[in-house]
């Protein structure tokens, strides 16, 4: 399992996760995102392409079976999650939590709101271009399970009931109670519940 962080925040945010997921049998990689805590690059479309080299890496590691690598992101780490695996042979399903879309990212990015290091520029111009909804629809036969936070106050629930009409089988909507938009990404019950589906799904 690679494992995703959100804007602003960084691989240790996620340890928790990284735990539970060893704990149900998974290797799980970590990393800091462009822009974010020891990465040395700014934030750029290149990211994408770093969540398929660290699958890959993963794939590589003794005992880690190459066919079942997965990828789990939150929020900006949703909207990579998604897009690699869009794109990504080395990723066989995805976990989007509380995921952003490229307008989410566009409009934190120009209201200086996003807590990152980045290719303003470029980004902008990158996210004005593509669309997760149509990414979602390219995961094709790849397990996705979208995970949201009724209350979630910086991306609506909607927008993930959205994305799960584009998806295609096998696929899952989870939709909590209350919380708000990191609750899901920390909730220890989640966790289980998300890898037993995931392994499921894979077969």
């Amino acid at each position: 399992m690679v494992v995703l962080h959100g804007a602003g925040s960084r691989k240790e945010n996620h340890a928790d996760f990284a735990r539970a997921a060893s704990g149900y049998g998974w290797a799980a990689l970590t990393f800091d995102q462009r822009g974010h805590g020891a990465a040395e690059d700014e934030m750029s479309p290149a990211a994408i392409g770093d969540v398929s080299r660290m699958a890959r890496l993963l794939a590589a590691t003794e005992g880690v079976d190459p066919s079942r690598v997965c990828v789990r992101g939150s929020s900006m780490g949703a909207f990579m999650a998604i897009h690699a695996a869009a794109v990504s042979d080395s990723i066989a399903g995805a976990i989007a939590i509380c995921p952003a879309g490229e307008e989410h990212l566009l409009g934190g990015l120009r209201r200086g709101e996003l807590e990152m290091r980045a290719d303003e520029p470029a980004l902008e111009a990158w996210l004005a271009e593509y669309d997760i909804r149509e990414a979602v629809g390219r995961i094709g036969g790849k397990p996705l399970l979208l995970i949201h936070a009724r209350g979630d106050e910086q991306i609506p629930y909607t927008w993930s009931e959205e994305l799960y009409r584009h998806a295609a089988e096998p696929r899952k909507l989870i939709v909590l109670a209350g919380g708000h938009h990191r609750s899901a990404q920390h909730d220890a019950e989640v966790h289980g519940i998300a890898l037993r589906w995931l392994e499921r799904a894979l077969g």
